[in-house]
């Protein structure tokens, strides 16, 4: 899952992106509404948080421009105005959900994923194939009933590999869902995951290189 999180209160922001970052969630920051329609409009992202009081574009401004939009990204508007009437307001303006200021970054953290689930068809509860078992839920890998422990980026790579159930999936994509934009895009970060996945996944090897286009799980 790739997410944007557009605040103008840099330590918030900050702090929201080191949370999502932990539960192996690619993220992006932007500090303003003009930032956001300029990585909106280059990057894939499957949830957007949004501050509704953005300097220079309004976050009102940007809710539009996206639910005008044919980007599957969902929307969770964040903002200090907590009543039924602005909540209604912010809803009607396209957004998907609203969450109050303060608010527990577990709220927030479960709100994300349930907007990632709308944002593409939804996942099993658990991914099976070729012996391996994923459970997103509770961040746990089996490989023919055997435990595999994995870094975060080693587990976000897999569940993209089990999502694409037996396609291939480019290095590019990778990238794009995985790590965020300050990722060299040609860097090999991917290659060297991948590498370390496979070792401890074990053999037989059940991830196949597909020269020149991707990696897949067949």
């Amino acid at each position: 899952m790739r997410v944007l999180v557009a605040e103008d209160e840099r330590m918030l922001a900050d702090s929201i992106a080191e949370g999502l970052r932990a539960e192996a969630i690619a993220v992006d920051v932007v500090y303003d509404g003009d930032a956001a329609l300029e990585r909106l409009g280059v990057n894939d992202y499957d949830v957007l948080l949004l501050d509704r009081d953005l300097p220079v574009v309004h976050g009102d401004e940007v809710c539009r421009a996206v639910a005008g939009s044919d980007a599957h990204v969902r929307v969770l508007m964040l903002t200090a105005a907590s009543s039924v009437p602005a909540r209604v307001e912010g809803l009607s303006l396209g957004a998907d959900d609203y969450l109050p200021k303060p608010f527990a970054f577990e709220e927030l953290l479960a709100r994300v994923y349930a907007l990632g689930r709308r944002a593409r068809p939804a996942d099993p509860p658990t991914f099976e194939r070729a012996g391996i078992r994923l459970d997103p839920s509770h961040h746990e890998v089996f490989r023919d009933g055997r435990y595999v422990h994995l870094a975060r980026k080693e587990f976000a790579v897999l569940a993209e590999l089990l999502r694409a159930n037996g396609t291939v999936v480019s290095a590019e994509r990778l990238l794009e869902k995985v790590w965020d934009e300050h990722t060299d895009p040609f860097t090999n970060t991917v290659r060297v995951t991948l590498m370390k996945l496979r070792r401890k996944l074990g053999e037989p090897a059940v991830i196949e290189t597909i020269p020149g286009v991707g990696y897949r799980i067949p």
